[in-house]
C-alpha cells in the first residue's frame, strides 16, 4: 500500500515538473516575439463570430458578416492577394459593395491572422538513394 502511494507522489512530482518546464518555454516564446506574459501570446476570440480580435477586427465583422458567416472566413487561408482576389471576386459575382478606404484595413486584418498556415517539417525528404547490388555467395 505504501508503494503505491510513494509512486503516485512521484507521478503527481513528475506532472508538476514538466508542468512548469512547459510553461516557462511558452514564457520563452512569448518574450521574444514581445510579449509580456503567456496570455498575452493566446489571440483572444470574439465569442459570437469565433473571429481573432485584433485591428481591424471590427471592420472585418462590420462588413463581412453582414452578408456571410464568420465561418467562410475561419475556414478560409490566404496571402493579403489571395484575400483581395476573394474580395474582387465577391464584388464581381455576389453585389459585394466598394469597401473604400476600409479595404486596406481589412485585408490587412485578413492577411495577418488567417494567412496561410506555416506546416513545420520535421526533417528534409529523404533523397532518391542509389541502390547496390549484394555480393551473395
Amino acid at each position: 500500500m505504501q508503494s503505491i502511494k510513494a509512486q503516485t507522489l512521484f507521478l503527481i512530482g513528475i506532472a508538476g515538473a514538466l508542468l512548469m518546464v512547459t510553461t516557462m518555454e511558452f514564457q520563452r516564446k512569448a518574450e521574444r516575439n514581445g510579449l509580456t506574459t503567456v496570455q498575452d501570446s493566446i489571440p483572444k476570440l470574439d465569442s459570437i463570430t469565433g473571429l481573432k480580435i485584433a485591428p481591424g477586427f471590427d471592420m472585418v465583422r462590420a462588413q463581412c458578416t453582414a452578408c456571410h458567416s464568420s465561418r467562410l472566413i475561419l475556414q478560409y487561408r490566404a496571402t493579403r492577394e489571395g484575400w483581395k482576389e476573394r474580395i474582387r471576386w465577391m464584388q464581381q459575382k455576389q453585389n459585394l459593395w466598394d469597401l473604400g478606404e476600409n479595404e486596406p484595413i481589412i485585408l490587412d486584418y485578413l492577411a495577418k491572422n488567417y494567412g496561410p498556415e506555416k506546416k513545420e517539417v520535421r526533417r528534409e525528404p529523404l533523397q532518391p538513394i542509389e541502390w547496390y547490388k549484394l555480393n551473395s555467395k
